[in-house]
């Protein structure tokens, strides 16, 4: 039976008991919310402090009567205790004993493995290298024989050559782990291959097709006087053709492949830029040349033989585009680019440059870029007055007839006779030069 005592356990013990809530209990016992300061405090003090006492009397009270059973509990626990360490000591000595035999059967054995493979790998990665390496070497190898080939006249060894520096420069151009030129730009054989090998040659393709491209010339009137006669034999003319073919597929291949963000977004820059200056050439000496004619009429047959024979080589050289394919770029996944989206963009060399200038024709272009500057010229003449605008407006009509036997003459394809081929609208052209030259003499 447990003794009686006045401190209410029952709250004191409950889950939920507070200090605070207790103590605010006790304040307000002794005084009122309404009550003027100070407060009463010592009275909830002393109530505290007596419960307290209580509390640690009653604590000395059930140690004293029951001491031997709270011994031998306690007593009973510590053996316990004591059995449980023994058992889990046993335990941990036997786990340290597994591994300790684990660590000498396993991880000796794991480390011996892992420097064996890590071996292995660098061994592995040193083949592909050395065979890299003697692939880069051969490769230089051939592409000196080629360029020395190209050195003695054999043109034909330029494209060769180009698939062959591309190549190099694929497999330089490798530096992802596991690819075949991981680690060449490290090699100093490798390096010395790059600087005196591929660079000089990949310069002298560049100026070598680019020389070819700047002297095509195909009309022979020039060289005949006439434009019936042909001024070269069958084999000049196919070497010619064979000659500027390698020198376009050189220029489309060795065009900049980077940066490409769509697998049709390749641009044969180097090609358009070269074709494009052969065509601003002929313009512009075209255009100098019948200007200073214009005031000189005694130079007007010849300055106009000349325009026709540039344009019959335009007229050539768009042919010569129009029959040769795009070559397999090895650097790309597809052909020519598509500007609108039709099979026939990627057909030929062509479409490209036709696309780059917006037109149509390269005749069409070169006689309307001639005669869209070609009107201030002869308006300078006739400002300046003189013998030359009275010269001028006097023969107007022989330079009308002129003028048009020229865009006639120069509209045919090299080697051919007055009823040979002419290509495109050859009557509006010589409308529009007619107009730009005669129009202004009009006035």
């Amino acid at each position: 039976m447990a003794t009686p005592s006045y401190v209410d356990l029952a709250t004191l013990a409950a889950d939920h008991f507070t200090p605070t809530s207790y103590a605010n209990t006790l304040v307000l016992r002794t005084n009122t919310p309404t009550d003027p300061p100070p407060l009463d405090l010592s009275t909830p003090l002393s109530r505290v402090l007596f419960d307290v006492q209580e509390i640690d009397t009653h604590i000395d009270t059930l140690t004293t009567q029951n001491a031997l059973p709270i011994i031998t509990a306690t007593a009973e626990r510590s053996d316990a205790s004591l059995r449980v360490l023994d058992e889990v000591e046993s335990q941990v000595n036997a786990l340290t004993e597994s591994y300790k035999r684990l660590e000498r059967e396993v991880s000796e054995r794991y480390e011996a493995a892992e420097e064996v493979r890590m071996a292995a790998e660098r061994m592995v990665r040193t083949l592909r290298l050395g065979r890299s390496v003697q692939r880069a070497v051969q490769m230089g190898r051939q592409m000196e024989g080629q360029m020395e080939a190209l050195q003695r006249g054999e043109h034909k060894m330029m494209v060769p050559a180009v698939y062959t520096l591309l190549g190099l420069r694929q497999l330089f151009s490798a530096t992802g782990k596991g690819e075949e030129g991981e680690g060449l730009r490290r090699v100093n054989v490798v390096t010395t291959l790059r600087n005196e090998v591929v660079a000089p040659a990949e310069r002298t393709l560049l100026a070598r097709a680019q020389q070819m491209v700047r002297e095509f010339s195909m009309s022979s009137l020039l060289a005949s006087g006439s434009a019936g006669q042909s001024g070269q034999t069958y084999n000049q003319t196919e070497d010619t053709k064979t000659r500027t073919t390698s020198a376009l597929q050189t220029l489309y291949l060795l065009s900049p492949t980077k940066p490409i963000t769509a697998p049709n977004a390749f641009t044969p820059t180097l090609l358009l830029s070269s074709l494009q200056s052969y065509i601003s050439t002929a313009l512009t000496s075209s255009l100098a040349s019948l200007s200073r004619a214009l005031a000189t009429l005694p130079q007007l047959d010849r300055t106009l033989l000349e325009i026709s024979a540039r344009c019959q080589n335009i007229v050539a050289l768009e042919t010569l585009l129009s029959s040769i394919k795009p070559p397999d770029h090895p650097l790309l996944t597809s052909p020519l680019p598509n500007p609108t989206n039709s099979e026939s963009a990627t057909a030929n060399l062509l479409q490209p440059l036709l696309h780059h200038l917006d037109t149509s024709s390269l005749p069409s272009y070169f006689w309307r870029s001639m005669a869209g500057q070609l009107t201030g010229r002869v308006n300078d003449i006739l400002a300046r007055g003189g013998v030359s605008a009275r010269t001028l407006r006097t023969n107007k009509e022989r330079v009308r007839d002129m003028i048009r036997e020229c865009v006639d003459r120069g509209s045919r394809l090299p080697g051919t006779n007055e009823e040979g081929r002419k290509v495109g609208n050859w009557e509006r052209e010589a409308a529009v030069m007619v107009g730009s030259v005669v129009g202004p003499l009009g006035r």
